[in-house]
């Protein structure tokens, strides 16, 4: 039976007080690249004390308050995070299913921005295309927050970046290796870690990096960022390993996925990281493919510390955005 794992406890309550951000109110959240580095402390910091204190906020600090919440693709995570926080900040969620809205199908993504303005005071959309959630952006008059995007997917590497937090105490030098797709979530990662002062070393195979203008905006921001095909060069002394589905792979065939082989986080991978590192994965894990069983059920595993962190870090950034 996979245990618990026992980490950092949590700053005291009194200590962390559920601040108000005068930056990020009313404020879109599409990308990380927007956040200064002062603001995704705020953040992290505002995450620590909800979770160490929830009945500070809950049941009446965004009482009266709608968010809708525009989902292309379901998502278990993203989902019930989502609705659940607003739900215990007071507030109430709108589930508009891909049928419902038809985004740039049935009706014009400003039109659908500019409606849910007239009735909603956020809106969270989980969408194929990172335009789409820019568009909307653009014309809605309430907060949109990127749910996930083909680009970026912000809110999980909150949660990451909390969960490693809360693991080291500090985010300053710690050594975070990706391994495989260098996908949506590798883009938030490398765009927080430039801001953190975390350390990135990401393997991938030939033609899957992470976007150029990513890693180059985060290079000249004075962000550490090392690209390799190597996966134990990734890893070696690493603090944390992160994987995720091989979504590039999924969608080619079989030769395509025999090229993501090598980079599949296994027992043998996490011996060239050491005894220090933990495991991570923003889930759905296919187990077998980018990750092994032993892995992803070990001590070491964090998934299932950050699936539960994006609930507090989402409860977070409605606090910063709609307070």
């Amino acid at each position: 039976m996979m245990r618990k794992l026992k980490i950092a406890s949590p700053p005291d309550s009194e200590s962390v007080p559920l601040m108000r951000s005068p930056t990020l109110a009313n404020r879109h959240l599409i990308s990380l690249h927007d956040l200064t580095p002062t603001e995704m402390d705020f953040l992290l910091n505002l995450a620590q004390g909800v979770k160490a204190a929830p009945t500070r906020c809950d049941d009446n600090a965004l009482d009266g308050r709608t968010l809708a919440m525009i989902l292309e693709e379901s998502g278990l995570r993203t989902r019930a995070a989502f609705e659940l926080a607003i739900c215990q900040l007071g507030g109430r969620a709108l589930h508009l299913s891909s049928e419902e809205v038809g985004l740039a199908k049935r009706e014009a993504v400003k039109d659908i921005a500019r409606n849910l303005s007239r009735w909603v005071n956020a809106i969270v959309a989980r969408v194929r295309s990172h335009q789409t959630v820019m568009e909307l952006a653009e014309h809605a008059t309430v907060p949109v927050i990127n749910g996930l995007s083909d680009f970026e997917h912000p809110c999980q590497a909150l949660a990451d970046y909390l969960t490693l937090l809360e693991c080291h105490g500090s985010l300053v030098g710690v050594t975070l290796a990706w391994v495989g797709d260098g996908n949506h979530v590798t883009h938030s990662l490398i765009y927080g870690a430039a801001r953190l002062g975390v350390r990135m070393r990401i393997a991938t195979p030939p033609g899957y990096e992470p976007d150029r203008s990513v890693v180059a905006d985060a290079k000249r921001e004075g962000g550490d960022v090392t690209l390799t095909h190597d996966p134990a060069e990734a890893v070696e002394g690493a603090d944390a390993v992160y994987t995720d589905v091989w979504r590039s792979a999924e969608e080619q065939d079989e030769k395509e996925m025999e090229t993501f082989r090598p980079f599949q986080v296994n027992s043998q991978l996490m011996r060239v990281a050491g005894k220090q590192a933990f495991f991570m994965h923003c889930q759905p894990a296919r187990r077998g493919a980018e990750v092994t069983d032993d892995v992803m059920d070990s001590a070491r595993s964090l998934a299932y510390d950050q699936a539960e962190n994006r609930l507090h870090m989402q409860k977070a950034i409605f606090l910063a955005l709609l307070s």
